[in-house]
């Protein structure tokens, strides 16, 4: 039997695994499933349709899983999809879709930190940071390994690369290259996420890959995009490696246009 406190409320609806534990005052709302080992320490409430996989931890205060904020919303059922091993700390907010076609999507060993939010519609990968006060809009994607540091702002529909850094309180407007660092009101690209790389064991030839992106795309001021993705797939060395496909494929396929 799930360890549930006598204060908690819980609806009926709910599918809770064995081993979960609920601490005190804390409320689950309706079509809520919670899987294996998943703990929510205390005042914490989760709304549905949504569902959760093994091992996720809920913090004090955190809200997952209520109504979207978006306005066009008309009170149909939507949803919110997340993996396993995520931890919400307190006072973290991850809204579900606005649309009963589409999901929030949440993936598996994320951290979101303090007063986090995620909006409608969102995509986060694995092993992501939002850290305290990160703010995340409607249809963002956030791909694998990506850091979204402190009181960061994301504007609806951009997408941040995997392994790329966004600085704190940096004002994201435009899609943030793979295995960069952006930071600035408005971000730009800094430098690569050179230390990032390193302890995520890419090799040599992949950050140095990396690097021919970095140069050609945005340190030559004289070249435009075209020419800085022709210079990239033209190089013998480099340009067919992964890491430089990934990046090139992720500049081309922007739809809002990338940070420079």
């Amino acid at each position: 039997m799930a360890d549930i406190h006598p204060t908690a409320i819980i609806d009926p609806t709910c599918e809770i695994a064995d081993d979960v534990k609920i601490g005190p005052y804390c409320v689950v709302g309706p079509h809520v499933t919670l899987g294996k080992g998943c703990v929510l320490h205390n005042h914490v409430v989760i709304g549905g349709p949504s569902t959760f996989g093994e091992c996720n931890e809920f913090f004090p205060f955190a809200v997952i899983g209520l109504k979207t904020q978006d306005l066009k919303y008309k009170g149909e059922p939507t949803f919110l999809e997340v993996g396993h091993h995520n931890v919400f700390r307190e006072n973290c907010n991850i809204n579900r879709s606005t649309s009963a076609e589409t999901k929030t999507i949440i993936g598996n060993y994320n951290n979101f930190l303090i007063n986090s939010h995620c909006g409608h519609e969102v995509v986060v990968g694995d092993h992501c940071i939002l850290s305290g006060f990160a703010g995340v809009a409607g249809h963002c994607h956030i791909e694998d390994w990506a850091i979204i540091s402190g009181f960061a702002a994301l504007h609806q529909f951009v997408r941040v690369g995997k392994h790329a850094m966004v600085g704190g309180c940096a004002r994201v407007g435009k899609d943030v290259p793979p295995f960069t660092i952006v930071e600035g009101h408005p971000a730009t690209v800094r430098s690569i996420n050179l230390v990032g790389m390193q302890r995520r064991g890419f090799t040599e030839d992949e950050i140095r890959a990396v690097k021919l992106c970095y140069k050609k795309l945005f340190l030559n001021k004289g070249c435009n995009q075209a020419g800085g993705l022709a210079a990239i797939e033209a190089d013998e060395r480099s340009g067919q490696n992964p890491c430089a496909k990934y990046m090139v494929d992720f500049v081309r396929s922007s739809e809002r246009g990338c940070l420079q």
